[in-house]
């Protein structure tokens, strides 16, 4: 495949239909919201956004591996003092054009920025909704799993009789919980919200997101030397993102400027990486513990 650790210029559309199928393990992106980013994607009307995304998810749908996840961060816009429904209509669409929305992740914005409006509170949160090809996809937990907490070690001191068993739900939703699994657990499964700072450095892109945000996806979702595209790869946070996680990366952008901010990103990170390796090779060459 020689679109493997590529930046790409041009409509995502248009560049996909050269990829084979089947051909991608991980897509994960951050499309122009409604009425942003007018200068590089023209500023999608909220009305017009599903007929605009769909010929594109089409796109995503054939290149996906059957076993693949498709990530996609987007938040509905506010327009005439309501949230649109341009988000709500899209998923409905694109079940109908094969999708499974097999989860909703929630992105917890710890340092928002401040404001009031007249009817609503400041935005500190963002959609990450989970496509897949299929209900049988490839999933690895045990990469993300998280420390236990300080609550553990009092609430697992004392068990009750009821902590000791499966304790079905009083209001008969045949949910339970058994308290004594989590004795001698360090770390644990994380739940649906993802709490991460937004980026402050990148000052070249508008809606830029940490690094870590993809990492956490790539992760859960792939392995090593796995390729992992962004059709609207803007500051080429993703694809830094796979290189520091040793997976193969696609890029792709219709801004030229967006697409050189994207190659300077990953050059950078692969000389430091590759600086990095040399170090290593040369302490254990003259016998040097490695620290850190």
């Amino acid at each position: 495949m020689n679109f493997l650790n590529q930046i790409i210029q041009g409509d995502c559309e248009e560049v996909l239909k050269q990829f084979p199928d089947n051909s991608i393990d991980l897509i994960f992106t951050s499309p122009p919201y409604a009425d942003q980013r007018k200068r590089t994607y023209g500023g999608i009307k909220p009305n017009e956004y599903v007929n605009w995304f769909m010929p594109k998810s089409e796109q995503f749908l054939r290149v996906l591996k059957p076993t693949g996840t498709f990530i996609l961060n987007i938040k509905e816009r506010v327009v005439n003092g309501e949230r649109h429904t341009y988000v709500i209509e899209l998923i409905l669409k694109m079940r109908e054009q094969g999708w499974l929305w097999t989860e909703e992740y929630m992105w917890h914005k710890k340092n928002s920025y401040p404001g009031k409006w007249p009817n609503r509170f400041r935005d500190s949160w963002e959609r990450l909704l989970q496509f897949n090809k299929h209900k049988k996809f490839n999933m690895y937990q045990e990469e993300v799993m998280v420390p236990v907490g300080d609550w553990a070690q009092d609430r697992l001191a004392n068990l009750s009789e009821t902590d000791k068993v499966r304790d079905e739900s009083k209001v008969g939703s045949g949910f339970g919980k058994n308290i004594s699994n989590w004795v001698g657990r360090d770390i644990v499964y994380p739940n649906n919200v993802i709490h991460m700072a937004t980026e402050c450095n990148n000052k070249n892109h508008s809606a830029a997101y940490p690094v870590d945000l993809p990492a956490w996806f790539i992760k859960l979702f792939t392995k090593r030397d796995e390729v992992i595209l962004d059709p609207f790869i803007g500051s080429g946070t993703t694809a830094v993102a796979a290189i520091e996680l040793s997976r193969s990366y696609v890029g792709i952008d219709i801004s030229a400027d967006y697409c050189d901010l994207s190659r300077e990103r990953t050059s950078g990170i692969q000389m430091q990486l590759l600086n990095l390796r040399e170090k290593q090779e040369t302490y254990r060459a003259n016998g040097e513990v490695e620290l850190g």
